[in-house]
């Protein structure tokens, strides 16, 4: 039966649905009546463990607000999204429609498949077995991204109940995750080292996967939707937005550029014009009287809060020059209103759930050790 549709307030909005209802036969695709050249079986991949392969897409697929033209297809039951490669692609940026510890490689029938027709890209994992727990059975399901950001997963055999598949020798994960990347200061040198923050995650009640059922993810309107200044500041399909001019984009501060944000001194920025905008707006609904006297009042607030804003920053760029071994203040990326982003650290993991890229080469590239392709 379908279940009442589900919101994180932000990003996405998701539906489940049950074995009976008629919307999940739907949502299904069913790739073995799609024609052949629509379908491709990655050969790597179906016959790997713990290999994952880089994808083009067709079309730009927005995750997050950020459009996205290539994917990383993984063998253990999801899809890496970020733009960074790692090791640990299993921490964050994700699309998981059942992230476990899968081998294709255990039976000739096991596959990773995909197919992208310009408006639809899916991924099916079909026929695949648990490491070490082949006899519970073959798992098939899919994960389908759609052009509008829709993304719906599909399971069409779950042979045992997810809540019971080992998450001790790699990570059981079922939903979304996006993340940015963040530069810390160390005391070596004043070098910096890049920290993933995961700033939003969709976790699925895993007790709601059966054979049969669905997941639809519906994206929510972004910040980074609104292409100028007054969209930003006045559209009633998102709140909390500000612009940059500098940049020239719309956000709210948290999402993938949210490094360049800072660094362009975005946050002092959008104070300074929200308040521009306020008193423009205020300026419309107030009555003709002393206009002129008001008028130069906002014209000396806005220079006065102009020439504060140039001396700060001379100021912060003289003591950070005169001061190469003081770490800047990173505080403000990593503390919350109320609770902290997890940084992803990755060398305290244990190697059990890493993952080797299938490239072209035999070389190493941003901590992936890729292997050499071969058909």
């Amino acid at each position: 039966k379908c279940k009442k549709s589900e919101d994180s307030q932000k990003y996405y909005r998701w539906q489940s649905f049950g074995p009976t209802d008629t919307q999940t036969a739907s949502l299904w695709v069913d790739m073995d009546n799609l024609h052949k050249n629509q379908v491709r079986i990655h050969g790597i991949l179906s016959n790997a463990h713990r290999q994952a392969a880089r994808v083009a897409l067709s079309f730009d697929f927005p995750f997050y607000g950020h459009y996205l033209r290539q994917i990383i297809i993984a063998t253990g039951g999801f899809i890496y999204m970020g733009e960074i490669t790692h090791r640990m692609l299993t921490a964050t940026q994700y699309v998981a429609p059942l992230m476990a510890n899968f081998d294709p490689s255990f039976t000739k029938n096991s596959t990773v498949r995909y197919s992208d027709n310009g408006n639809l890209f899916v991924v099916q994992w079909d026929k695949v077995r648990l490491k070490d727990r082949e006899a519970a059975g073959p798992f098939t399901f899919q994960a389908a991204l759609h052009k509008n950001g829709t993304i719906v997963f599909n399971y069409k055999d779950i042979p045992l109940p997810v809540e019971e598949i080992n998450s001790t020798e790699h990570p059981l994960k079922v939903g979304l995750s996006d993340a940015f990347m963040g530069h810390l200061p160390t005391s070596l040198l004043s070098a910096k080292r890049r920290t993933i923050y995961e700033y939003h995650r969709v976790a699925i009640d895993t007790t709601k996967i059966v054979s049969g059922s669905a997941f639809e993810f519906t994206p929510l309107p972004t910040c980074l939707q609104h292409t100028s200044c007054d969209l930003c500041l006045t559209s009633n399909l998102t709140s909390s937005c500000g612009w940059c001019n500098t940049l020239q984009r719309c956000s709210d501060g948290i999402d993938r550029h949210r490094q360049e944000w800072l660094d362009y001194n975005c946050p002092e920025e959008v104070r300074l014009i929200t308040i521009l905008h306020k008193r423009e707006m205020s300026s419309f609904t107030s009555p003709p009287n002393n206009g002129m006297t008001e008028n130069t009042a906002i014209i000396a607030g806005v220079v006065a809060a102009l020439v504060l804003l140039v001396a700060l920053t001379l100021l912060a760029v003289y003591y950070i020059n005169t001061h190469p071994t003081v770490a800047p203040p990173f505080y403000l990326m990593q503390r919350r209103t109320n609770n902290y982003w997890p940084s992803m650290k990755f060398r305290n993991q244990g190697c059990h759930s890493s993952y080797a890229e299938v490239e072209l080469g035999g070389h190493e590239k941003e901590g992936f050790i890729e292997a050499e392709h071969c058909c």
